[in-house]
């Protein structure tokens, strides 16, 4: 029951933050969202152990695949938010000017 309340919290706090006015806070809910993403990809997987898929005997283990599926939404969510931070950078570093003004007027 925790899981989805994890999740539920964390969507609802990261829409909150990509509603608010502020670069800042959008960048923060975005990231919440991420977060919320791999709690529920965590709690898609389960906790369950299972015996190996090739060799039957063994001690058991968890299943790769959820795991494969978080690792890669991390680097994703990282990925995306660095570029986030990056087009936030040069729009603030352009100011507020009209888009007509931007590389020497429209295309």
């Amino acid at each position: 029951m925790s899981g989805p309340l994890i999740v539920g919290v964390l969507v609802a706090a990261g829409v909150f933050l990509l509603l608010r006015p502020g670069q800042l806070r959008l960048v923060l809910g975005f990231v919440l969202l991420g977060h919320a993403v791999n709690v529920l990809l965590l709690a898609a997987g389960g906790l369950h152990r299972r015996e190996p898929p090739v060799d039957g005997g063994g001690p058991e283990s968890a299943d790769p695949l959820p795991q494969a599926f978080i690792l890669t939404a991390i680097v994703i969510t990282f990925g995306i938010t660095v570029y986030l931070l990056r087009l936030l950078r040069r729009a603030a570093r352009r100011g507020s000017r009209p888009p007509e003004t931007w590389d020497g007027g429209p295309r």
